[in-house]
């Protein structure tokens, strides 16, 4: 798969991601609004419910007092001469039919309507005169009805938040009535509750006595726990939201990460098949030429020459036997199909006969190998066959990776229950990038040219995993163009 319809694909579902979550956030939202509005809407209907209560409680009291004063001033100024007349005269009709008010004769029904008319002028005046004269709010209102009637219509409608409310004067510019208190308006203020700002800034507020030409105030109300008590009925909703498209994002992320890294796996073996094929067809065309050698008649009679020839096929023979050795030495170490001959090691000796070994390789290029050992421990446990390969591995990657007069030294000191061996150059060193691959089977640092430096990309892999079959660490410190540094630390005693 080209990179092209990879990041294709990624697009494609970066964006169906983008528009699940989009929708999942519209729709928290909308819930969220709905709950909102409905709770916005009970909250007035309860309020509005309230106003109308302490509307008709005043009416109630008006009605009252009307009737006092209208029932007074009817028997003193309408039916008093008719009654004095009528008991005098011992006139029973008359008097039964003042005190019937049901009576249906034209006398009754033209004195209930002078009834009824001074009843309505004197209502008249208790309007005018409450307009002209209006009474303090306080007076108007009983804190006590008040804060049962608000209990009661948030009850009814299944409002359980805490809450705070008052009664504000339109007159006194300020809070007369706070939760079940009057307010103290020459305390300044200080007397308000904590919450009053929060409370005069509420949505939730209706007007006092609305049927009046000019509302006296109005009663608000101020939940603060709401936000709270929305987000509570939809935390189940949005914690499920919020974990599955964490796991979508997780299950995404991952697959674009296997995705990249089997285009690069492939790219690794493609790379190890082509530096397969290129090492196994020098030795392979070496073998076929000197066996022609051999057959030709001016060599066969030849004895030294056929012996010549002889080893190096033999040379070369080695040579792929080898290679192919290491690839079937990696499929053991993946298995883990493998036993450690644990002995006791001196890591110098090791060190000294692999920079024996290296030397003539690196004198070829002009360069020098020096060994700097200073560990006054260097005894470990190890098996020696693999330790040798660990330091061959390193001084060989050293070598090739350090094109023009190597420069290569191999350090020994003491660490805490170990040694530690560090293999130092100063070659072509490497990138950020490549230094989290570098022991990844397979993986090669190109130079520019795909063989230019030989091998399968199986050396530093192998280290890897024989160091850590040890029970040791490695490290790499490089910078690019100014070498690199192997840091290997052996433990003592190796677990067996």
């Amino acid at each position: 798969m080209n990179k092209r319809a990879i990041w294709a694909i990624i697009g494609l579902m970066s964006t169906a991601l983008i528009g699940i979550i989009v929708l999942q956030v519209y729709w928290i939202n909308w819930s969220y609004q709905l709950s909102e509005n409905q709770f916005t809407k009970d909250v007035f209907s309860s309020l509005n419910r309230v106003v109308d209560k302490l509307q008709r409680i005043e009416e109630k009291e008006e009605e009252l007092e009307l009737l006092s004063l209208t029932s007074d001033v009817v028997v003193k100024e309408v039916n008093q001469e008719v009654f004095e007349n009528a008991k005098a005269n011992n006139d029973d009709v008359i008097l039964n039919h003042l005190n019937q008010e049901q009576c249906q004769c034209p006398d009754c029904q033209e004195k209930q309507f002078e009834a009824w008319r001074e009843r309505e002028r004197i209502r008249e005046r208790i309007r005018i005169s409450k307009n002209s004269n209006p009474e303090a709010i306080t007076e108007r209102i009983d804190i006590k009805l008040l804060d049962e009637a608000i209990q009661e219509e948030l009850k009814n409608r299944n409002i359980s938040l805490d809450f705070n409310y008052g009664i504000y004067s339109n007159k006194e510019k300020s809070f007369v009535i706070e939760d079940a208190h009057y307010v103290v308006l020459d305390s300044g203020p200080q007397a308000f509750t904590p919450g009053w700002k929060n409370l005069y800034n509420s949505n939730y507020r209706v007007s006092l006595y609305p049927n009046e030409p000019r509302s006296p105030g109005a009663l608000m109300i101020h939940f603060p726990g709401k936000v709270g008590l929305f987000w509570g009925g939809l935390w189940k909703t949005l914690s499920g939201a919020i974990i599955f498209t964490a796991l979508i994002l997780f299950c995404f992320a991952y697959t674009v990460g296997v995705i990249f890294f089997q285009k690069r796996v492939g790219e690794m073996k493609t790379d190890f098949i082509n530096n397969m094929t290129h090492e196994f067809k020098t030795p392979i065309a070496t073998i076929s030429l000197a066996a022609d050698s051999i057959t030709s008649p001016m060599i066969s009679g030849n004895v030294e020459k056929v012996k010549r020839f002889a080893n190096i096929i033999k040379q070369e023979n080695k040579r792929m036997n080898n290679q192919v050795e290491k690839v079937l030495q990696m499929a053991l170490l993946d298995k883990k199909d493998f036993n450690l001959n644990l002995t006791d090691i001196n890591i110098h000796d090791v060190i000294h006969m692999a920079v024996n070994n290296t030397s003539l390789q690196v004198e070829r290029k002009g360069g020098e190998v020096k060994a700097a050992l200073k560990a006054s421990k260097p005894v470990i446990q190890g098996d020696l066959t693999h330790i040798t390969n660990i330091i061959h591995n390193l001084l060989d990657n050293a070598n090739k990776y350090s094109p023009d007069e190597p420069d290569i030294t191999v350090h020994t000191r003491d660490v805490s229950n170990g040694v530690e061996v560090i293999v130092e150059d100063n070659g072509m060193g490497m990138t950020k990038e490549a230094k989290k691959h570098i022991f990844d089977k397979f993986y090669r640092v190109h130079t520019g040219n795909r063989h230019d430096v030989k091998g399968f990309g199986l050396g530093l892999s192998y280290v890897k995993a024989m160091v850590t079959a040890h029970n040791g660490q490695i490290d790499v410190k490089s910078e690019l163009g100014k070498g690199s540094k192997f840091i290997v630390t052996f433990p003592r005693q190796s677990a067996r």
